[in-house]
């Protein structure tokens, strides 16, 4: 789908998109189409549940003495309370409504409300970027497809005057697109396609855009002490690796922002078997790592003011002869020794080692870690919010507001000495899972937390509710949602560029 941009001189064709506010009111290019028609547009409003509301969308057939075929009136909500997530929505919505009714050209007429905080060359920018986020589609397997299956729209042109200023604000705005795709691309794979070799070449490519990747084998990490790893996949056939990525765009020598993801490629639960039904869901067992590759290739795509190093770890979790057991004891790279009780509490096993591999060798600010850690945060949280978990108020008060303006919305999770003791092993220094159904996401964070060293702020962002949807919104298709990746660029760009 081609998207341009142009000054308001020609006479738009094809499927033409013109907006209003509550209560009904068309904007400046829709109120003149609606003159021009003799008040075709207010008359289907008034017949319609058409108020104006944001999201909202109403198709018309084009009347007479226009060159459209079809006119789409767009809600963009209350001028005043218009942000840059909202009008990403309304050009979804409008993508949305334009595919359904099989246009190939879509036409949209920007003008911002009066009290709107954004310009129209800025709210022309971010309904582009609605717009292509909406695009997204993974359907490299399928080989036969209906018509009205597909989408229709190929080509897009955005009307608005300083359309120059808006394509460049639109350029600055496709780098989160790119990062976005990547990561649902990854989600999206199935697991004999995407496994930790392969996912590792996949993390190699992104050195073109000047990242720095380094790919540690089994090797490398059996001799670095990484057990707690490495046991999550000796079940497997496929070897597990670590990915490191370094993007090196702020003040040299300082220290870097530290992003962790988990990559459990397929999670069968290991010796601890899941039931069969839904398993083949635990292919975005990954989402987690696939938040962090997105961040990213985002922040090298727009050439980020910031040192930043992402790591992840990828493992698949089998319940072969050579797999992991309950009752196993693993010693980590910190030391610490774990008794494994459960083998499909994987996740915080790998991110034990990774978590502490990215203090040794960089000493970050900071860390932010992700993962589909645990079912039980969506007992909590349900699918709306990530559970947020930190040592550190400042932080985590910097990732809610991130989230906030992105629309990937956490919500803060308690921790304390209570749930560590729940970790208590009889023979090893802790247990991987507390036993019993009670605070499973906060023992797994509690978990992470005795692997954090010193005061460092740190942060882990349970994602199992979040990296994958059912219904999809304005943006997001059904399916991987890539959660993670603008919640972090946003949180870089406002508190840590240079």
């Amino acid at each position: 789908m081609k998207i341009v941009f142009a000054d308001p001189a020609k006479t738009p064709a094809g499927c033409v998109a013109v907006f209003a506010i509550p209560e009904r009111s068309l904007l400046g290019y829709g109120a003149a189409l609606d003159k021009a028609t003799q008040g075709a547009l207010r008359r289907a409003m008034a017949a319609s549940r058409f108020t104006g509301k944001k999201g909202q969308t109403l198709g018309v057939m084009a009347p007479n003495g226009l060159a459209a075929d079809r006119v789409v009136i767009a809600g963009l909500g209350a001028a005043k309370e218009m942000t840059r997530r909202s009008a990403e929505g309304v050009g979804g919505a409008i993508l949305g409504d334009a595919n359904g009714a099989g246009q190939k050209a879509l036409s949209i007429l920007v003008d911002a409300p009066s009290g709107s905080p954004l310009s129209a060359t800025e709210l022309a920018a971010r309904i582009a970027l609605g717009l292509r986020l909406r695009s997204y589609r993974f359907d490299k397997y399928r080989t036969k497809e209906k018509p009205e299956q597909k989408p229709t729209v190929t080509s897009v042109t955005i009307y608005v005057p300083g359309a120059t200023a808006a394509r460049k604000l639109y350029a600055g705005l496709e780098p989160v697109a790119d990062g976005v795709f990547l990561a649902r691309d990854l989600v999206s794979e199935p697991p004999n396609v995407l496994y930790p070799a392969s996912y590792a070449a996949r993390a190699r490519e992104l050195a073109k855009l000047g990242l720095k990747v380094e790919v540690l084998g089994e090797a490398r990490m059996r001799r670095l002490g990484m057990h707690a790893l490495l046991g999550v996949g000796q079940g497997s056939g496929r070897e597990s690796q670590m990915v490191v990525m370094r993007w090196d765009g702020g003040r040299r020598g300082e220290k870097p922002l530290a992003f962790i993801g988990k990559g459990v490629c397929f999670d069968t639960g290991g010796i601890s078997l899941k039931p069969a039904g839904g398993m083949e869901d635990m292919k975005w067992d990954m989402g987690g790592s696939a938040a962090v590759i997105g961040t990213m290739r985002l922040l090298a795509g727009r050439k980020a003011k910031v040192n930043a190093v992402g790591l992840i770890g990828l493992v698949e979790n089998m319940p072969d002869g050579n797999a992991q057991r309950p009752g196993d004891v693993v010693r980590s790279m910190s030391g610490q020794t774990i008794e494994v009780i459960n083998t499909d509490a994987e996740g915080r096993l790998l991110l034990c080692d990774v978590m502490w591999y990215a203090q040794e060798k960089f000493d970050p600010r900071l860390m932010v870690e992700f993962s589909t850690l645990t079912g039980a945060i969506v007992v909590s949280l349900g699918h709306e919010r990530a559970g947020l978990f930190s040592n550190d108020t400042r932080l985590a008060t910097q990732l809610r507001e991130a989230g906030s303006k992105v629309g990937e919305k956490l919500w803060r999770m308690p921790l304390g000495d209570g749930y560590d003791e729940l970790l208590k092993s009889e023979i090893a220094d802790m247990k991987n899972v507390a036993g019993g159904r009670g605070a499973g996401s906060i023992v797994a964070a509690q978990f992470l937390k005795r692997f954090v060293q010193g005061n460092r702020p740190w942060a882990h962002i349970d994602i199992a509710g979040t990296a994958w949807s059912s219904k999809g919104d304005a943006t997001t298709p059904k399916g991987a949602t890539a959660y993670g990746v603008r919640l972090i660029d946003q949180f870089v760009a406002d508190n840590y560029e240079t």
